[in-house]
């Protein structure tokens, strides 16, 4: 089934920069730019956790084990140049699952210039697992971390938040290129994507920089779909819960100075919304800010993969 799979790979991968050397041999030749560093990151999508093989089709979940690569170079900053890519296929109809993956995810990889350069592909009687790594470069202000943060940045973000499951989380565009034009024109001081939710996900920022964040709730964009998704439980939970917590909104988690901020929100110089939601503090956790002034000790709530003992 591989020998397959690559012949039916083979032309559609033909001719890809940077790639000296692409699928066929041991190993993959990708060609460095100056200053010959590269950013790595991998991402691993298994069915019945990350998608429903039953409920989605393989070009969508083909595009998302990418996209969440892509989101994560976005994270850094970086340019995308290549990928491997690791597939563990259920036995029953593996080539056609492995074809409609890569349908997929081959469109989105040749949006933002990304090489396919091998991977490696198996057979068990398990689920559908997707292992994803990206070889990127950083920018030229090297790579954007999450722990450069200091007490009294900003805390900004792109785009809306909440009610992924009703199609975003399949669908969502990495913010590569708003990162990359970030980077470039303003000085951020620390960055990363929301992939586990927004108050997880800035907890974690915060940490990792020695802050804390005091975040202002009536400033948190709320998406559509998190007011959809909210009506559609009826269990009581609001729209902000689902903007904080939902996770897989793939937007970015910025840090700007005061000075930065302000020329950042003034220009507004992407396609997509730039919002200020708060300020990082001295000391530790997050405080929320209630619409009325009242502060209280926000608790961070979101996905985390959990496993017994």
């Amino acid at each position: 089934m591989e020998a397959e799979l690559i012949a039916w790979l083979r032309p559609r991968l033909a001719d890809q920069h940077p790639l000296a050397l692409g699928i066929g041999d041991d190993a993959a030749l990708v060609q460095l730019p100056p200053p010959g560093q590269c950013l790595l990151t991998v991402d691993m999508l298994t069915d019945g956790v990350d998608f429903r093989l039953a409920e989605a089709s393989p070009q969508r979940i083909g595009r998302k084990a990418l996209a969440v690569n892509l989101s994560d170079m976005a994270a850094m900053a970086g340019s995308p140049l290549a990928a491997l890519v690791g597939l563990v296929l259920p036995r029953t109809g593996g080539l056609a699952l492995a074809q409609g993956l890569y349908e997929g995810l081959l469109p989105l990889a040749a949006d933002y210039g990304v090489s396919i350069a091998g991977g490696d592909t198996n057979t068990w009687d398990g689920p559908l697992v997707l292992s994803i790594t990206l070889v990127g470069t950083p920018g030229p202000h090297g790579p954007l971390r999450r722990d450069g943060a200091r007490p009294g940045d900003r805390i900004l973000v792109t785009g809306d938040l909440g009610g992924s499951l009703l199609g975003r989380h399949f669908d969502f565009e990495p913010r590569v290129r708003e990162a990359l034009c970030l980077a470039e024109r303003y000085q951020l001081r620390a960055g990363m994507d929301i992939s586990d939710g927004l108050s997880l996900d800035l907890s974690r920022m915060a940490a990792a920089s020695g802050c804390g964040a005091r975040l202002a709730l009536a400033r948190v964009p709320i998406s559509p779909a998190a007011e959809r998704w909210a009506r559609h439980l009826a269990d009581g939970s609001t729209p902000l819960e689902h903007a904080l917590a939902d996770g897989e909104d793939f937007e970015l988690l910025l840090a700007a100075s005061p000075a930065e901020a302000a020329r950042m929100l003034a220009d507004q110089p992407l396609g997509v919304p730039l919002s200020e939601i708060g300020e990082f503090t001295d000391g530790a956790g997050l405080t929320a800010v209630e619409p009325n002034g009242t502060l209280r000790v926000l608790e961070p709530r979101g996905y985390q993969h959990t496993s017994s003992p």
